[in-house]
């Protein structure tokens, strides 16, 4: 998403992390349906919280595909597209 905010001798708005919008349709997503919410001016996500990892980790799972077995070790430690605190977000799920 986009920041709420114009930055100070900058044209534009920066990008912003913390709140975006995707849409999803078909393939077992319900529909007509919104999950989630910002804060009163658009900054950060204050309903129903998740991450990009969330979102690949739904998208995923919606091909077919467990983002849990993809999962391979770098350096000593657990990798993943999905990093390992993604989850399926279930209650958007048809």
């Amino acid at each position: 998403g986009r920041m709420p905010t114009f930055q100070k001798g900058a044209s534009g708005r920066d990008h912003n992390p913390s709140g975006f919008t995707c849409w999803l349709a078909g393939a077992g997503v319900k529909a007509p349906f919104s999950y989630g919410a910002t804060d009163e001016f658009g900054y950060k996500a204050a309903e129903n919280i998740s991450t990009v990892y969330d979102f690949h980790a739904t998208i995923l799972h919606l091909l077919g595909l467990d983002h849990k077995r993809l999962t391979f070790l770098h350096n000593g430690l657990d990798r993943r597209l999905t990093d390992v605190h993604g989850e399926v977000i279930h209650d958007v799920l048809a």
